[in-house]
């Protein structure tokens, strides 16, 4: 008997009690847990959201909108960067006071040519407070998965409050599942080797989120 057969074996005796049931698996399962650990405000919940992106590491920047094009601009000359991968729905205006050359994601640029790339800039699709997370769909503002995983600086911009949300269940009842999800709660990181956090292993080793509203 083949490792396969033994695993579905178990499977098999475990469900054997379970009656068959057709009803789909939305309406079968209960959503009846608590969907957030007390109510925020919504100026409480970007507090919160900024507490907890600083304790994963990732550097916490907050702005006015109106003053978005020049802190980015700000963030990109301190790193001393000199190109930046843009999406291709990045609004114009956040880099229009960056002395920067603009990088377009092209379906045939090679890891390598990803990884030349000084930082990368993009939006999000919403961020959970509690968690301190960052969710991607791959919208053209935030472009393909791995125009953030290549590139070692990483710039999220926030619109607060309103991509702003407590809990996890309330970030996915705004997300499509269908969509190219990539969840990110700050830089990087690992300490799979002795325990020691090594970070910039599987995608950018310094995160830097502007929050703007």
């Amino acid at each position: 008997m083949s490792s396969r057969e033994r695993i579905l074996g178990r499977v098999r005796r475990a469900l054997a009690d379970v009656r068959p049931d057709e009803e789909p698996y939305e309406r079968a399962v209960t959503r009846d847990y608590a969907r957030e650990h007390g109510p925020l405000s919504a100026s409480e919940a970007v507090d919160l959201l900024a507490e907890n992106l600083a304790d994963y590491r990732a550097v916490v920047h907050r702005c006015a909108a109106g003053d978005l094009a020049a802190t980015l601009a700000g963030v990109l000359a301190a790193r001393g960067a000199r190109t930046v991968l843009v999406p291709p729905g990045l609004r114009p205006e956040w880099l229009a006071a960056a002395d920067v050359e603009r990088v377009p994601d092209l379906p045939g640029s090679t890891p390598h040519e990803l990884d030349l790339v000084d930082s990368v800039v993009t939006g999000c699709a919403v961020a959970v407070a509690e968690t301190g997370t960052i969710v991607l769909d791959g919208s053209p503002d935030q472009g393909r998965r791995r125009i953030t995983l290549v590139p070692d600086h990483h710039v999220l911009v926030v619109r607060v409050p309103d991509q702003v949300v407590s809990s996890v269940p309330q970030a996915l009842e705004r997300l499509d599942p269908a969509r190219p999800l990539t969840w990110i709660s700050g830089p990087s990181a690992t300490s799979d080797i002795e325990l020691d956090r090594v970070e910039g292993v599987h995608g950018p080793r310094t995160l830097e989120v502007i929050l703007v509203g």
